[in-house]
Formats: structure tokens, C-alpha cells, sequence
């Protein structure tokens, strides 16, 4: 019985990897396009939280923070990426004036406010507005 039973559940997880390893294309493709022109920066550990315009979740990929002035910083998560949906709210447990990649960010589903998963943050890579002309 339990030889079924592994063999059943193996199935089923290879038959979820295509619809997967689809999704995370979608969030590449739309990461590509929000970065689209910018060339990466070298990566930091923290960002101010004061100098944070907005942040929008690319879904099961990153998070981007598009900084005052127009600098945009992409954050991959070292864990829990696969959590990340556009539709969801985020709530961010800091200890400082920085948003640093220690921190975790909890995951709110924006219709049942309900708490849907967490991410640990990873590095920010700074993608900066290309040079005019």
C-alpha cells in the first residue's frame, strides 16, 4: 500500500512541473519587461525605507522597489518565492530606518485578509534608469 502511495504522490509532482516551471517563466518574462533597458547594479543588503515609492510582486519571482527618483531595486527571495502573487498585500517586519535582506516580509491575501505565506528576502540589485541620448 504505501509502495502506491509514494509512486501516486511522485506522479502527481511531476505532473505539476510543467505548470510550474510555466509560471516562473511568466514572472521572468515579466520582470524582463519591468527591468527592460536598465543594466544591474552591484547588489546591496539594505535599502531606506523612507526613499521607497512603491513595491509590486512579480508573481513567484521577486519583489521590485521603485526607489524616489526613479531607481529600481529587484529583490529575488532566498526563500519562499514561490509564495509571491500580485494580488496579495505585504507586510514587512523590519527592525530599522532599512529594509535589509535579513528581514521577512508576510504575505496577506487581499480579499480574505488572511495570512497565504512569507518570504525572506534576498539581496537588492540595483537596476538604475538608463542614460539619456
Amino acid at each position: 500500500m504505501k509502495k502506491i502511495s509514494i509512486a501516486l504522490l511522485g506522479a502527481s509532482l511531476l505532473a505539476a512541473l510543467p505548470a510550474a516551471a510555466q509560471d516562473n517563466a511568466k514572472g521572468e518574462a515579466e520582470l524582463a519587461k519591468a527591468i527592460a533597458g536598465r543594466t544591474a547594479g552591484k547588489p546591496v543588503d539594505c535599502i531606506f525605507q523612507r526613499d521607497i515609492r512603491s513595491a509590486r510582486i512579480i508573481d513567484g519571482t521577486a519583489i521590485v522597489y521603485e526607489m524616489n527618483g526613479g531607481l529600481l531595486y529587484v529583490n529575488r527571495p532566498r526563500s519562499g518565492a514561490s509564495s509571491l502573487d500580485w494580488n496579495n498585500i505585504m507586510v514587512t517586519d523590519t527592525h530599522s530606518s532599512q529594509l535589509c535582506s535579513i528581514d521577512t516580509v508576510k504575505l496577506i491575501d487581499s480579499g480574505m485578509r488572511m495570512p497565504v505565506g512569507w518570504v525572506g528576502l534576498g539581496d537588492f540589485v540595483p537596476y538604475p534608469r538608463p542614460p539619456k541620448g
